[in-house]
Parts: C-alpha cells; sequence; structure tokens
C-alpha cells in the first residue's frame, strides 16, 4: 500500500511538472510573439483622414483608381509596426510607370480650434488635437514607422499621353536592410483619352505680404519674387487660374485701425498736389501671371472690407518723402475719389495694353451687408463710369443687398446661393469660408475629404462658372494682429476652423508644401472637368441621371451624398463611359 501511495504522488508531482513547463512554454512563446516585430499596409483612397491612434478600415470598394490624361490621380498607403522604437525605413516604388508616382508623407498638424462651435452630423472630430493634413516629399528616400501608431504615404500618379491607356501595377514597398519588409499593390486604369482644359474661374486669394513676413524678405525684393513666382506654378498647377492683383495694400482682414505689412504694385508720387503713377511692379506681376499660366485677373478691393467706409491704404512720395495719404484716416468719398478719377483710367490704359482687359475683374469691397448698403452704394456711385465694360464683383450674403444693382456679379456663399438661383440668376459664382460649416461643402481639418470633394459635382449641377476662397496663403492671425507660423498654428491664432486660412504651407526652401485639402479640393475640379467631357459626349440630362440615378434626393449645395464610395464610383462610371463613347466615336 505504501509503494502504491507512494508512486501515486509521484504521478501527481510529475503531472504538476509538466504542467508547469507547459505553461512556461506558452510564456515564453508569447513573450516572443509579442517580441516579433510586425509591419503592416493598406490601401486607401485618397478620402480617408488617418490618424495615429485609429486603425483605418481598408475598403475594397474605395480603391478602384482609374484616370485619363493630363490629371493628377491620387491615393494613400497607410502603415504601422509594433516595434518597440521607431525605425527609419526606404520607401521604393516598384511599377512600370514609377517614374510618374510621387510619393509624399502626411504629416499630423496641431489643431486648436476646430469647429465654430455649431457643428451638423458630418464633422470626423471637433476637438483639438493633432489632425493629419502636410504633405511633405520624401528627400532622402525614408520615412518613419512610428511604434504602433498609423501613419500615411500619399501617393500621386501624374498621367500624360506618354503613359498608353491600360491598367498598370503600382507597389509601395518598404525597405529596411536591403529587405522588403512590408508592400502594398493596387492597379490605375489609365484612360487613353485627354482631360478638357478647366472652365471655371477659380481664385484662391493670393496674400505676397504673408510670403514676405515668414521668409523674412523686402517685398518685391529679387528673392520675393523669386518666392512668388515658386508659389504661382503650384498655385496654377491645382486648378487656379485668377490672380489677385495688389494694387494697393489689400484692405482685408484688418480691425479698424488695424495695419499689415504694406504690398503695393502701383507707385505714387504727389506733385504740385496731382498724382502720378508708375506701373513698373504690376506690370512684373501681370508678366509672372502669364509665365505661370494664369488667365484671369481680379483687381484688390478699391474700399475697406465690410462697408466700403473708407479708402485702403495708399502709400506715396510726397516732397520726396515716402507718406500714407490714404488709409482708415481718409473716408471712402472725397479726396480718396479725386484720386480714383485720376488713377483709374490710366489703370485701365494699361490693362488694355497688356491685352489682359477682357479677363479683368474689379472688387469693390468685401462681403457687404444690409447695414452698409449706404456706404457701399455711395463708394460704387462715386466711381461714376469708369469701370464701364468691367465686371465688378464682391463677396455678399444677402440677396436683397444684390437687388439693388450695385454688383454685376454678386458672390453668394454656397449656403446663400440657392436663393439667388430661386430667383433666376445664371452664370453664378460662388464661394466658401469660415462662415460655411453647417451642411454645406467645405475643406476645414476636422471635414471628412469627401466634404470637400463633393464641391465639383455640385458646381456642375448648377453650371458655377466661377468660384472664391480668401486664403491660399493668409499666415496672419485674425484681423491681422500678428504673424503666424502656419506649421504651428492652423487655425489664425483661434480666429477661424483650422484649414479655412491656407491650402498650402510656406517651405523652407522657398517652395510650398501643400496639403491634403488642396490636393482633394483638386481632385474636385478634375471631377469637374471630366463630368463636362461626358457631357460633351452625351448630354447634361445624361450626365445628371448618371450622378443622380442611386440618389433618394436631388443633390443640392445643402442635400448631398457624404460616402467616400459614391464619389469614388461616380467618378470610375464616369470614366468608363468616357473610354466607351470615345472608342466609339
Amino acid at each position: 500500500r505504501d509503494l502504491r501511495m507512494s508512486r501515486g504522488l509521484g504521478d501527481v508531482y510529475k503531472r504538476q511538472t509538466f504542467n508547469r513547463m507547459r505553461r512556461k512554454k506558452g510564456e515564453n512563446k508569447t513573450m516572443r510573439e509579442k517580441r516579433e516585430v510586425k509591419y503592416q499596409m493598406k490601401v486607401l483612397s485618397s478620402l480617408v483622414k488617418v490618424f495615429p491612434d485609429e486603425e483605418p478600415v481598408y475598403r475594397p470598394e474605395c480603391v478602384k483608381l482609374s484616370g485619363l490624361w493630363d490629371e493628377t490621380v491620387s491615393y494613400q498607403v497607410a502603415y504601422t509596426g509594433n516595434h518597440f522604437l521607431r525605425e527609419r525605413v526606404d520607401v521604393k516604388v516598384v511599377s512600370p510607370i514609377a517614374e510618374y508616382v510621387r510619393v509624399r508623407t502626411v504629416e499630423q498638424v496641431p489643431v486648436g480650434r476646430a469647429t465654430n462651435g455649431i457643428v451638423d452630423d458630418n464633422y470626423l472630430k471637433t476637438t483639438s488635437g493633432l489632425y493629419p493634413d502636410l504633405l511633405k516629399d520624401i528627400k532622402d528616400g525614408k520615412v518613419i514607422i512610428r511604434s504602433h501608431q498609423w501613419s500615411s504615404l500619399w501617393i500621386d500618379v501624374k498621367l500624360t499621353d506618354e503613359i498608353p491607356a491600360g491598367d498598370y501595377e503600382i507597389e509601395i514597398q518598404l525597405v529596411k536592410d536591403d529587405a522588403v519588409i512590408c508592400s502594398a499593390k493596387r492597379k490605375i486604369t489609365v484612360i487613353g483619352v485627354h482631360l478638357p482644359k478647366q472652365k471655371i474661374m477659380h481664385t484662391e486669394w493670393f496674400h505676397a505680404d504673408c510670403l514676405a513676413d515668414y521668409y523674412h524678405v523686402d517685398v518685391f525684393s529679387e528673392k520675393h519674387w523669386e518666392i512668388l513666382e515658386n508659389y504661382f506654378h503650384e498655385y496654377v498647377d491645382r486648378g487656379c487660374n485668377m490672380m489677385m492683383v495688389p494694387l494697393f495694400t489689400y484692405p482685408l482682414d484688418m480691425e479698424v485701425g488695424n495695419d499689415r505689412t504694406t504690398t503695393q504694385l502701383i507707385e505714387v508720387e504727389v506733385k504740385n498736389g496731382e498724382y502720378h503713377f508708375g506701373f513698373d511692379k504690376m506690370k512684373r506681376w501681370v508678366d509672372l501671371c502669364k509665365k505661370c499660366g494664369i488667365e484671369y485677373y481680379e483687381m484688390s478691393h478699391l474700399f475697406s472690407q465690410w462697408g466700403a467706409k473708407y479708402a485702403p491704404k495708399v502709400m506715396a512720395l510726397v516732397d520726396g518723402k515716402e507718406e500714407r495719404i490714404f488709409g482708415w484716416h481718409t473716408p471712402a468719398v472725397g479726396e480718396y475719389t479725386r484720386f480714383l478719377q485720376a488713377f483709374l483710367p490710366r489703370l485701365v490704359e494699361k490693362l488694355k495694353e497688356w491685352g489682359i482687359a477682357e479677363v479683368t475683374y474689379f472688387h469693390i469691397s468685401d462681403e457687404p451687408r444690409e447695414e452698409h448698403l449706404e456706404t457701399f452704394k455711395a463708394a460704387k456711385e462715386s466711381l461714376g463710369n469708369m469701370l464701364d465694360g468691367f465686371h465688378t464683383f464682391d463677396a455678399l450674403s444677402s440677396y436683397e443687398f444684390y437687388k439693388h444693382g450695385l454688383i454685376s456679379k454678386p458672390i453668394p456663399g454656397n449656403n446663400e446661393i440657392e436663393e439667388f438661383l430661386e430667383h433666376g440668376l445664371t452664370d453664378m459664382w460662388t464661394y466658401y469660408c469660415t462662415g460655411q460649416f453647417y451642411e454645406v461643402s467645405n475643406r476645414f481639418m476636422s471635414m471628412p475629404s469627401a466634404r470637400n470633394r463633393i464641391y465639383g459635382i455640385q458646381l456642375y449641377k448648377y453650371d458655377i462658372i466661377g468660384i472664391l476662397h480668401w486664403g491660399y496663403n493668409f499666415y496672419n492671425s485674425q484681423h491681422s494682429y500678428e504673424h503666424i507660423n502656419p506649421y504651428q498654428v492652423t487655425d489664425a491664432s483661434n480666429g477661424f476652423p483650422a484649414g479655412d486660412p491656407f491650402l498650402v504651407y510656406p517651405g523652407a526652401d522657398g517652395h510650398p508644401e501643400e496639403s491634403i485639402r488642396m490636393m482633394v479640393h483638386y481632385e474636385a475640379l478634375t471631377d469637374l472637368r471630366a463630368l463636362e467631357l461626358l457631357e460633351s459626349l452625351t448630354s447634361k440630362e445624361y450626365v445628371m441621371e448618371l450622378i443622380e440615378e442611386d440618389l433618394d434626393e436631388p443633390l443640392t449645395f445643402k442635400r448631398y451624398p457624404k460616402s467616400d464610395m459614391y464619389l469614388i464610383a461616380l467618378r470610375n462610371k464616369v470614366n468608363k463611359e468616357i473610354a466607351r463613347l470615345s472608342s466609339a466615336s
């Protein structure tokens, strides 16, 4: 009996020892698995915003990619790793069309003010934090894989007629120590048809003073002109074809009595009480615009913002000394009227001499409201017939204001345009800025990119002929109290939702760095051009049926599809129809 008990205890001991060893082996395996470095990549559309702490969802229905000649088609590849420390790895593009592929990193930027407080159900986030926006070129061929965080690569494929129509695979590889640690493949279908030239007029107000301030160069110095040219090229590449001309320092985005850096193209001299003008700097500005592909010109506002009560700042040589002869201290009507009577006829002569009079528009005062009717009317009437034959156009918010006939081309916000359309207006412009934050399209960083891109389809439906936005590169605080660093401050010092004041960042080499918002807005414009091409092959009714066939209600500026899939699937359908109809003809 004792022997049997001893053997029984021995068996128990063996079983316990075995179980302990098995648990230990399992724990070691788990630890090895945890220590094993793994990398992951996901192909995403251009409409996804990748946040570091949120795993993006791979949606195969949103990554089918096609494009026409003469457009840049974009998508993203998100990537992460579970390593302990961050790693620097090489990025390689493997594709028969690799030379047409550009890879940039999507960088997070700080957002202080994300919204205007009132939001609808179509925002990604409403709180302060880091948001994906800045696109940076990969200059040394390496990117950072952040430990347990998601990052994204932005892939641009520039399609030209040097690429034969067909399907092409693009593989993005992450390479470490000459070994591919992760890769992502996708195909793009190239349609062998040229995207037509852009018809819509598009201006993003260009702030030359902000570039001089940020880069610490003298206004209109040779270095400033060099930087301006760099920015003009990017401006045109992304569908901007109208340029604001700073005749005098913009009377914009300043509180009454405040100032911003003098940026005045017109040289003014006062002799014996008479005004004399020099146009050399303006001629250089116009020549640079022509060189870079600008097609339309808008003269800076002749009167102050929000009411046209004052003259803009005008600097002049008076008895050999530079003085401020007009500004907040001078009313819009008075001696400034005599100044304009001397200046505007000379300006019109130059516009005709340079061959741009037919494509020039004039601003009176920005964003007049009904309470400004009398002062705006007085300012407009003070011009007499000096601008006869030219369009005057201004952003405004009230149809009642327009009814008085003071503006030939009103530019209502996209949240107010439907009232103008209901009254039968055609050849309409529209704009959005910080005030268009509810229901309508816009490009705040806190909004999904689809809310930016849907704009192109809305512009097509309503035959909009021009679009405007106030902030291509506004690098000041609200009211221009101070200059800001846009890499650190994206909301004009808490003045506007981040994403409203600027579309591009000031790169260290004097070239602009683009944003997700810039590229998606460009996609909206290429969508518009593709829809116009399909209409030329069919009809407006045919294209609208394609746009609205799966919608439960007609598309408007306030009611529209909000899914990424709708936009991407629609564009692919449009491309497919263009290919079919073009080959048939």
